[in-house]
């Protein structure tokens, strides 16, 4: 089969069958436009003359460009070419996929960026008063529901999709919050003091205002119209929140749980402690966060000890 036929079969399969966006498509083609002007080039035109060698050759020239390619881009491509030839394995264009063996690039471990204690401080002052406070009884009611949103994030380190999936029964518990995570899996995780005050004066003060507004939902934080708060409403009030606070570098909702996980970390928790309260399958995943606080204790070090440089 002639490579350019195969290439648009493909592309209106993912297009049409699997329901894939116009700009996840526009990638594919572009991708796939650089992959069939390679093979051109070496006189490759039809599928059948691809080998699991010619796939190779150009796995590695492509990561050897100059400038070299994001590893992220590169991933894309391979997964471009190897969609493409399991593709024209299923529909029985072809016996097998010489892409089998290709494996993407493994992308850099980026160390999560963690807020310092004052500004996780900041971040929730600029959200709204401390429940007790003396402007907590004037604030308005989204000021005093994000301030409990944005407490619980911190006191938890819940992801923000499990936060705005919570219902109200699930804080019933005392100081104790029953979350479902990925997988469905439930995690019991401790509350401290100040984020079950914040979520107390929200749920006596106005939660009952909100689901007046809208239909009847067990869901633990509501929109201005009474619906669910969604993930994207519950994102910008962390933005519009490190935004007052004069944060300049990016916050996320992920950024609290960064947090959260660090100050553990630095308070002297056990790292299979943090796994448990953050959900982690595998306790691989949360030491990630054992490399931020040897970064802080090496910086400290330098900084204090005389002989330090």
């Amino acid at each position: 089969m002639e490579l350019e036929r195969a290439v648009e079969t493909y592309l209106r399969h993912v297009a049409l069958e699997r329901g894939l966006s116009d700009h996840t498509v526009a990638a594919y083609r572009r991708d796939l436009a650089v992959y069939g002007e390679w093979l051109g080039a070496r006189g490759v035109t039809e599928v059948d003359a691809v080998t699991p060698e010619v796939i190779a050759e150009f796995a590695a020239e492509r990561a050897s460009a100059v400038p070299a390619p994001a590893s992220s881009s590169l991933a894309r491509l391979q997964s471009s070419v190897r969609g493409l030839h399991r593709f024209l394995v299923r529909e029985g264009r072809v016996e097998t996929d010489p892409s089998g063996r290709l494996r993407p690039p493994k992308a850099p471990r980026r160390l999560p960026k963690a807020l310092t204690i004052a500004q996780v401080a900041d971040l929730l002052d600029a959200a709204g008063p401390a429940p007790g406070s003396f402007d907590a009884s004037a604030a308005e009611p989204s000021a005093v529901r994000d301030r409990a949103l944005l407490e619980l994030l911190y006191a938890t380190g819940a992801r923000v999709s499990e936060i705005v999936q919570l219902d109200v029964d699930d804080t019933a518990h005392g100081d104790l919050l029953r979350v479902r995570g990925k997988g469905d899996k439930e995690r019991i995780v401790p509350v401290g003091s100040y984020a079950r005050a914040a979520v107390e004066a929200y749920l006596t003060r106005v939660r009952p205002g909100l689901a007046a507004k809208g239909r009847a939902t067990p869901r633990l934080f509501l929109g201005v119209r009474g619906a669910p708060l969604s993930r994207q409403s519950a994102w910008l009030v962390i933005q519009t929140a490190a935004e007052r606070a004069g944060l300049t570098a990016h916050v996320s909702p992920h950024t609290l749980r960064h947090s959260f996980a660090t100050h553990l970390l630095q308070g002297g928790a056990d790292v299979r402690v943090v796994q448990e309260l953050l959900g982690h399958a595998s306790v691989a995943t949360t030491q990630i966060y054992t490399h931020v606080t040897v970064d802080a204790l090496r910086d400290v070090y330098a900084g204090a000890h005389p002989r330090a440089r």
